[in-house]
């Protein structure tokens, strides 16, 4: 009698088991034809199962979060694809006007045998390539931002002294200019883990854009705390303008140097190195502050 209750409790448990088997199979093939489907049709829908097994469920659930994670790399990845399509084409059009520029001068020149109308041409042809230099390191800048090189070249770097390097570096120009900047640095020395490369970049196009925009002031400082402030009166700009400052082609329509996409490097550069950067427009004054 007890040989023919164990046969019987066996024969419950293989028979659970086997269902248990069917039902984990046709959970799989469920699985595998909705991660077809959704990959095939690329849609947004999710994988559905029937089970309430709770192996198959967690599965299920572990699917879902990595497709979630695939389709938002994958918006990214397009947005920034197209993004830059529109950079290149934007400054590519920004391009051909000094090169169009200096060709035609180059050609009055030729043609004008007046000294002084010569040394006018050769003052504008000088300012167009400048520029036409500007637009090219901006390119180059912009490829910087896919470096995967920046994270392996990261060291502890004093960020007061590479502030005043890269000040100091700017002198001449800040001078062309008649800007005297006022100058803040706390005399702790503050030191980051970060690409230094990438840094002197971020203040070079700050420094820039204060050639631009700046009505003669200009002022930097550094706190205890770690925060960079970039502070100057712009009245070309206002706070509608500001809040776009950082966008991959921004400029003023009525400023004399309107290109450029160098505050939208600044900012992708200082996230690169786990900082943050803002501005504000107080009182007619642009204030750019850095963090990290």
């Amino acid at each position: 009698m007890g040989y023919i209750l164990l046969l019987v409790i066996l024969i419950f448990i293989c028979i659970f088991l086997i269902l248990r088997l069917y039902y984990a199979k046709r959970s799989i093939k469920e699985i595998e034809k909705s991660f077809s489907y959704i990959l095939k049709e690329d849609t947004n829908n999710l994988i559905t199962i029937s089970s309430s097994d709770k192996d198959i469920k967690r599965l299920a659930i572990s699917l879902n979060k990595n497709l979630k994670d695939l389709r938002k790399q994958k918006l990214r990845f397009e947005n920034g694809n197209q993004e830059l399509k529109n950079i290149i084409t934007n400054i590519s059009h920004d391009l051909r006007t000094p090169i169009v520029a200096i060709k035609g001068y180059a050609e009055l020149m030729e043609e004008n045998e007046l000294l002084s109308e010569k040394k006018r041409y050769l003052e504008v042809i000088e300012r167009k390539a400048n520029e036409l230099t500007e637009l090219t390191n901006q390119l180059f800048e912009f490829s910087m931002i896919g470096d995967v090189n920046l994270e392996t070249q990261k060291e502890n770097c004093c960020i007061n002294e590479i502030l005043e390097e890269t000040l100091l570096s700017y002198y001449s120009i800040f001078k062309e200019k008649n800007i005297v900047p006022e100058v803040k640095i706390c005399s702790k020395k503050l030191y980051k883990f970060i690409n230094k490369l990438s840094l002197i970049r971020v203040f070079e196009n700050i420094f820039s854009n204060v050639c631009k925009y700046s009505n003669g002031d200009f002022k930097v400082e550094i706190k205890e705390t770690g925060t960079i402030i970039f502070s100057n009166n712009a009245k070309s700009l206002d706070s509608i303008t500001v809040q776009k400052i950082f966008g991959r082609y921004f400029s003023v329509e009525n400023a004399k140097e309107s290109t450029g996409i160098g505050l939208s490097i600044a900012k992708r550069l200082v996230e690169l190195n786990n900082g943050k950067i803002n501005a504000k427009y107080i009182n007619k004054n642009l204030i750019i502050e850095i963090k990290f």
